[in-house]
């Protein structure tokens, strides 16, 4: 599990979108950054939950947030998976880890009895001060909208 709380910094990041353009935590200063960080692309529960923040993208964005998903899955496959499911966002491809284990959301996990590492489905909302403002470690896949904006 994470070890960042609200009130800490926000690590940088820097990595690759599905287009292929750079991103870092720099281009959102002064914007709430809502930062998901999910499996694998084209899975039920991560399809279950991008596709909730899409049908709800107008109303995160009046509320003055950003989006940007993160896994490690490759450009070419977030590509499919944006085109597959229409989301007005984007996916940082973060093959190499450096972002999910800067954020402390890769570790061990188990499914079906089996041990393996892998990404903890959390989501940071990030201040436009670049501070934390909310970590969700128990993500509704169905509902994230709402909890992002209880």
């Amino acid at each position: 599990m994470t070890h960042l709380k609200v009130g800490d910094k926000a690590p940088d990041f820097s990595g690759i979108t599905e287009k292929e353009d750079t991103v870092t935590l720099a281009d959102f200063k002064g914007k709430k950054l809502v930062l998901f960080f999910y499996p694998k692309d084209n899975t039920p529960g991560c399809t279950a939950e991008a596709c909730n923040l899409r049908d709800n993208y107008e109303v995160l964005q009046k509320e003055g947030y950003e989006l940007l998903g993160v896994s490690p899955d490759d450009a070419k496959k977030h590509q499919k998976f944006i085109q597959k499911f229409e989301f007005p966002f984007s996916l940082l491809a973060d093959t190499d880890l450096s972002t999910i284990k800067a954020y402390g959301v890769w570790g061990l996990k188990k499914f079906m009895g089996k041990e393996f590492e892998g990404v903890y489905r959390t989501t940071f909302v990030i201040g436009a001060d670049g501070t934390i403002e909310k970590v969700f470690d128990k993500v509704k896949t169905k509902d994230h909208a709402a909890q992002i904006l209880a």
